[in-house]
């Protein structure tokens, strides 16, 4: 897509990311509160290799998603890497950002010499599904949650 750019987010685009979480077909509206969220930002730029990217278009965030790059002993050591929280604000759906979104991360983890990029989502998401597989992902294996009491 023209015109997007992808970067880090950073504590002043928190406010757009949250408007982004609090969208109806996304973790059912809810969004933390805008203090709790910079305070858990904080805490991943802790972590060496997990960090919240936005997508911007026209001055605006219209996409949003995590990366995690994580360390592995097993694949003799080869790192893997995670997406998380992927969302394109409403309107914006079907406009390619969501594949600027995908293909940046897909860049970030290669450059990181990741073995392989993951990702889970909810069952009930079928055009999330089709959407991760016109970009060449495949349904791999099985996933299992175990919902704790509130999830802190």
């Amino acid at each position: 897509m023209s015109g997007v750019f992808i970067r880090e987010a950073d504590e002043t685009d928190l406010p757009a990311v949250l408007r982004l979480y609090a969208l109806p077909d996304f973790d059912d509206g809810k969004a933390l509160p805008l203090q709790d969220s910079v305070e858990r930002l904080r805490r991943m730029r802790c972590y060496p290799d997990y960090r919240l990217y936005v997508a911007v278009l026209d001055d605006q965030i219209v996409g949003t998603f995590t990366l995690l790059i994580a360390e592995k002993i097993l694949h003799l050591g080869a790192k893997a890497a995670i997406v998380d929280d992927v969302i394109v604000d409403t309107p914006c759906r079907g406009r390619a950002i969501g594949k600027a979104m995908m293909s940046s991360a897909l860049d970030m983890a290669r450059a990181r010499g990741c073995y392989k990029l993951a990702l889970s989502t909810n069952a009930k998401r079928i055009e999330a599904h089709r959407f991760y597989e016109s970009l060449g992902f495949a349904r791999h294996g099985y996933s299992y949650v175990i919902e704790l009491a509130d999830g802190s």
